[in-house]
């Protein structure tokens, strides 16, 4: 069969250049688009050290958001944990604002609890995280909990 005087395998090849044509295309654009959602790097949140204040144990944690965006607001919720494995204490802190590529230390104390009595420090969830486009879920994801030499093991 002809078409407009074209024998019936080169409209046939023609079509098949206009169909990987296409399919290039949309992989491009699906290329394009998984690149933009890249997430953002991760947030480094290392416990620092723990000193002994009163009664209390004072934490001291070095954020490092060198790599995101600003963040409004940061509220962890930690608990510590004695030396044999055991929950001791529930604490909430308020890391945020935290300045887009900076680093910074914040410090919080752990009531009625020996630093000598802290065996570690657990990043249980994430309660607020406000900026652009930020999720509890996202903010989560990012943190990556570390520990300083000497100090207390911050596990998530």
């Amino acid at each position: 069969m002809f078409t407009q005087g074209m024998p019936w395998f080169r409209a046939r090849v023609g079509h098949l250049a206009l169909d990987l044509l296409f399919c290039l295309a949309i992989s491009l654009v699906m290329l394009s688009s998984a690149l933009a959602q890249t997430p953002e790097m991760p947030m480094r949140v290392e416990l620092n050290k723990l000193d002994t204040v009163g009664e209390a144990c004072r934490a001291t944690l070095l954020v490092d958001n060198g790599k995101g965006a600003p963040i409004k607001s940061l509220k962890l919720d930690l608990y510590a944990f004695d030396t044999d494995g055991v929950a001791q204490k529930r604490v909430l802190v308020e890391l945020g604002p935290l300045a887009a590529r900076k680093t910074v230390l914040r410090q919080f104390d752990i009531a009625s609890a020996p630093c000598a009595q802290v065996g570690r420090l657990l990043l249980n969830d994430v309660i607020a995280c406000e900026g652009a486009e930020l999720t509890r879920e996202s903010c989560l994801e990012r943190i990556a909990p570390a520990s300083a030499k000497g100090a207390a093991p911050f596990i998530r």
